[in-house]
């Protein structure tokens, strides 16, 4: 009997193998199936408000170029060659026909390709942003998990006490502190400007580390608080006391059962941190001299360029939604809940 079955045993392996492995791509589908009927409806109604913001505005490239003291004549003349003579809905299908193309448009103020413009913000604050999120997630990974394993313990209160500072200080004021005393104390770093990473890794590194550090404590407390309190309570969990009376080991316990479980909250934060780092970090790029995405979208609204700020809400609508997918496919795959469809 044993003879006979010995044989099948590879077999059936990889059954179970190709069983799992179609499994998870199912789940795959299924959640981008969710994320796209979720983006497309999102996108096409901010896409059509974020439009409207022009006609709602009453802003005009006229008034940009020729002042207030612009005839009517000669602004009718301008906002003809700019194509806002026409009506609204034909303005929108062609400049939703752009955005569907990776054109958004022409700027106001200088003439300048939109799309082109986001694109050189967007590098720099993408290279600060990810940096950020890796110091956050690394620091308020290791702090969470910490005060978790030590949780009623004086190491506990310390994380828990450190953590509460660290969130409570705005990214302008570490910024200014790290300047003083990394740049301009000790120089270690450079106090403003950017180098491209096509210029060398080391130089890239050096001008993105303060900025990136200045805008991780945010993350570093928002991460290590959730994934406190959701490892927390996977420790009191059922299965948890099931894996003890088997005989499992603490280490096993934490990897296989307890961290796989807390993960979900602590990654639906950075769900929503990613984006807020790209572009609501101006005043940590006017600190660090950085033209950054940020930057690009407060001065296209003080200048009252409508087609600039436009294509900054489309990248930023973009941003969250391909980010939020990210989160979901990883969440997909790691927690036990999401994989049951729960």
């Amino acid at each position: 009997m044993t003879t006979a079955e010995a044989p099948a045993t590879p077999d059936v392996r990889r059954t179970a193998a190709a069983a799992r492995t179609r499994h998870a791509l199912g789940r795959i589908l299924v959640t981008l199936a969710r994320s796209a009927a979720i983006f497309v409806p999102v996108f096409l109604i901010a896409t059509f408000v974020t439009f409207a913001l022009r006609s709602l505005s009453g802003l005009s490239p006229a008034r940009i170029q020729l002042g207030e003291e612009a005839t009517p004549e000669a602004i009718a003349r301008i906002e003809a060659e700019w194509g806002l003579n026409r009506s609204f809905l034909v303005q929108y299908g062609d400049w939703f026909d752009g955005v569907l193309h990776g054109r958004l448009g022409t700027s106001w103020t200088n003439g300048a390709d939109i799309s082109t413009l986001i694109g050189l913000g967007l590098g720099v604050s993408l290279s600060v942003a990810v940096f950020a999120l890796l110091v956050g997630v690394t620091a308020g990974f290791a702090l969470g998990t910490l005060a978790a394993l030590r949780r009623t313990t004086w190491v506990d209160r310390a994380v828990t006490g450190l953590v509460t500072v660290i969130s409570v200080m705005p990214a302008f004021v570490v910024g200014i502190v790290l300047v003083a005393v990394f740049a301009v104390g000790l120089h270690l770093f450079p106090s403003a400007g950017y180098v491209p990473a096509e210029q060398g890794l080391g130089p890239w590194l050096a001008h993105i580390t303060l900025p990136a550090v200045a805008l991780s404590f945010d993350v570093v407390a928002d991460v290590a608080r959730q994934l406190r309190s959701s490892l927390v309570a996977a420790y009191r969990e059922n299965y948890v006391t099931g894996a003890v009376v088997r005989g499992l080991s603490g280490r096993r316990i934490f990897f296989g059962h307890v961290l796989r479980n807390g993960l979900g909250p602590a990654l639906a934060t950075l769900g929503l941190k990613f984006p807020s780092l790209v572009g609501a970090s101006v005043v940590t790029e006017w600190i660090f001299g950085l033209q950054g995405f940020g930057r690009f979208a407060n001065d296209s609204a003080q200048a009252g360029d409508v087609p600039a700020v436009q294509g900054v809400l489309v990248a930023s609508i973009v941003l969250v939604v391909l980010f939020n997918l990210v989160v979901n496919l990883v969440l997909a795959r790691v927690t036990p809940a999401s994989q049951r469809g729960v």
